[in-house]
């Protein structure tokens, strides 16, 4: 498989390094706007002839056509911020590619009723053009990284084999690392964690399907598996949320993330002082987005590997019914920041975000998932995936819980 990454951050780089142990990667272009960035990867990957580097601005849709033609690629991995997912995805189409990202293209709130009423939802213009790839016989699988991506594979799961009915899906991610020397460093892309967490969340029901509500809403105590303990987690917008009711029949689908306190009082107060905006402004003669002034500030998450330390976890817990008994079960990924580190050399969050688009490339390139349209993890048979996560450096677990459900 010829791959071309747009994108060489913490993400981009643990998928090359990942993508590197596997033999049916034949070729993986890394490029990125930052090439000195992409320089730096293929140095430590240590094979220019495989890994070969370029520049591209991901805005121009030409340069990313004009790449895949070059290396006549197979497979186009989106890997940066989704403010360029249009222009990629329609690029991967135009030149006949297999698409994949791991974050849907972006969301616009309803103008007048942001926190009941949804506006542009994440994903609706991928979605839009499902039957243009199918007529054109080609695949964008959307949404696979970890969450979205191993959380809705384990979706798909529990709805076919766990349960006859299902109550709620709610992806629940919780962590206990703690990065040292730095007063505030978020280990993930602050451009795509304000856009995610500053946005309305969605929420999806049976009888009223997609709707909003206010940001960080609805707190609760989840009790995280390995040592990570009780975590409270609050409503986050997230892509699945708009995937797996698509495909999975429940009566509820939900995402909370914990975000903790000191996080969610310095995004009160980007958003206070128009911080978080993506739109530019002028200062003083130069056309900046306050939101990248924000990530610049910041340090690079990709780099934060050696100042971290504690295990993060990402899953899919789901409560209904099986056989006529209440059921309630937790299907979850536990990765340690050490074990990362020493295996990978890159920090937890990025490489369990990484492993799943790897793994879904394995599955296409030998046929064991097929299918053409815009789809996303769950439309396709979970076990081949999950079978492969052990081999990939990060196994599974399935927690039984007390059911909270009240039959009547």
């Amino acid at each position: 498989m010829k791959i071309l990454m747009i994108g060489v951050g913490g993400v981009g780089e643990a998928l090359a390094v990942m993508s590197s142990e596997r033999d049916w990667v034949e070729k993986l272009v890394l490029a990125d706007f930052n090439i000195s960035r992409a320089a730096e990867i293929q140095q430590k990957l240590g094979d220019p002839t495989r890994f070969p580097i370029e520049f591209v601005d991901a805005s121009q849709q030409d340069m990313v056509e004009d790449l895949a033609r070059k290396y006549q690629i197979d497979l186009i991995m989106n890997a940066v911020d989704p403010i360029y997912n249009e222009k990629i995805f329609d690029a991967a189409f135009q030149v006949g590619a297999t698409y994949l990202d791991m974050a849907m293209t972006l969301s616009t709130p309803n103008e007048n009723d942001p926190f009941n009423l949804c506006g542009v939802k994440l994903g609706d213009y991928q979605f839009a053009k499902s039957k243009e790839w199918e007529q054109k016989s080609l695949l964008a699988l959307v949404g696979i990284g970890v969450e979205p991506g191993m959380a809705d594979v384990f979706a798909r799961y529990a709805h076919d084999h766990l349960f006859d009915e299902i109550e709620e899906l709610g992806i629940r991610d919780g962590a206990n690392i703690e990065i040292r020397g730095y007063e505030f460093a978020p280990n993930f892309s602050i451009w795509t964690t304000i856009e995610e967490c500053l946005n309305p969340p969605v929420i999806w029901e049976h009888e009223k399907g997609w709707f909003t509500t206010e940001p960080f809403s609805e707190p609760e105590v989840f009790e995280f598996p390995d040592g990570i303990g009780s975590v409270e987690v609050v409503n986050v917008e997230h892509e699945e949320v708009l995937l797996m009711p698509r495909w999975l029949n429940c009566k509820r689908a939900t995402f909370k993330y914990g975000l903790g306190n000191q996080f969610i009082s310095v995004l009160k107060t980007l958003h206070m002082l128009g911080l978080d905006k993506k739109e530019k402004i002028n200062v003083k003669g130069v056309q900046v987005a306050p939101r990248d002034v924000v990530a610049a500030c910041l340090p690079d998450p990709a780099h934060l590997g050696d100042h971290m330390f504690g295990k993060t976890c990402a899953g899919t817990w789901v409560k209904g019914w099986k056989d006529g008994h209440a059921r309630e079960v937790y299907l979850y990924q536990v990765a340690d920041n050490e074990k990362c580190m020493q295996r990978w050399g890159c920090q937890a969050v990025v490489a369990q975000t990484a492993f799943s688009a790897v793994i879904a490339m394995d599955l296409l390139e030998h046929k064991q998932w097929l299918g053409i349209g815009v789809l996303g993890p769950e439309a396709f048979p979970p076990e081949p995936f999950m079978d492969k996560m052990a081999d990939y450096g990060f196994p599974y677990s399935i927690r039984e819980m007390v059911p909270k459900i009240v039959v009547e």
